[in-house]
């Protein structure tokens, strides 16, 4: 099947501009806000951590860390150079690249700042969140696909697709739509159905650490590497894999110290 979208959605006019164009890819990211922030408000009977207020007060916090520390860390892991010789081009964001660790960093940043002003513990806006957004990370995937972005690697399988903006026009795996599907559904539904079992501080935390680093991990070996970069290590494993890493370490700590903490 040959997959044939126009990764510009539509124009809307902008005296002296012209007709600008908006990115399935923009359009994901909205998506993806606005679904993070009605799943935060909604979610306070399960998570028991922040109240609909807070979690409203809390979205403007979260848009910053996500999209500046998502430029800063494409920029840092996965184009360093550029960074040297262009480094204006950090500010260019509608050019594209944002990275989900770096935007990670970020969004913990945002954390600490906002739980500091209203007086809440880091864990618990950390852990509120962290079964929301799933939420996000579906709908930039999603978006992705749209815009026939980061595409998966050659295939022979039935379901493969063919993107028409692939300059090899290869059958591909929709890993796009793999990694929506396991870092969006299958992570938020682990999350949610966690969190109703009232488990030890960080422990949510720590499972959405290790549920998305082994998702992506996994789903990664159905994506092609960066053109720019390609394979990093042993020529086996890409950037994304080995970012992913630490965060599958730092989870995994953080589940047992939850579960000592709550024995001792």
């Amino acid at each position: 099947m040959i997959i044939n979208i126009d990764p510009v959605a539509f124009y809307i006019p902008i005296p002296v501009v012209g007709w600008w164009p908006v990115y399935w890819y923009g359009i994901s990211w909205l998506v993806a806000i606005l679904g993070v922030n009605f799943a935060a408000k909604k979610i306070s009977r399960v998570s028991k951590r922040l109240s609909p207020k807070q979690a409203e007060d809390y979205l403007t916090y979260g848009i910053l860390g996500a999209i500046l520390g998502g430029r800063f860390g494409y920029m840092i892991f996965y184009a360093p150079e550029q960074l040297i010789y262009d480094p204006l081009s950090v500010l260019r964001i509608w050019e594209g690249g944002l990275s989900f660790h770096g935007g990670l960093i970020g969004v913990l940043f945002s954390f600490y700042l906002f739980g500091r002003k209203y007086k809440l513990k880091f864990s618990d806006v950390m852990e509120h969140y962290a079964i929301c957004f799933p939420i996000g990370l579906g709908s930039v995937r999603i978006g992705n696909f749209m815009g026939g972005e980061l595409l998966g690697r050659p295939t022979e399988a039935s379901w493969g697709l063919i993107f028409s903006n692939d300059p090899e026009s290869l059958l591909r795996h929709p890993s796009q739509l793999y990694q929506a599907f396991s870092e969006g559904v299958i992570l938020f539904i682990l999350l949610y159905l966690f969190a109703q079992t009232n488990p030890p501080r960080w422990s949510i935390a720590g499972l959405f650490l290790c549920g998305y680093a082994a998702m992506r991990i996994f789903t990664e070996n159905f994506r092609t590497p960066d053109a720019h970069i390609g394979f990093d290590l042993f020529e086996m494993f890409t950037r994304g894999q080995l970012l992913s890493l630490p965060m599958l370490i730092i989870g995994i700590f953080l589940i047992i110290f939850a579960y000592r903490k709550k024995t001792s």
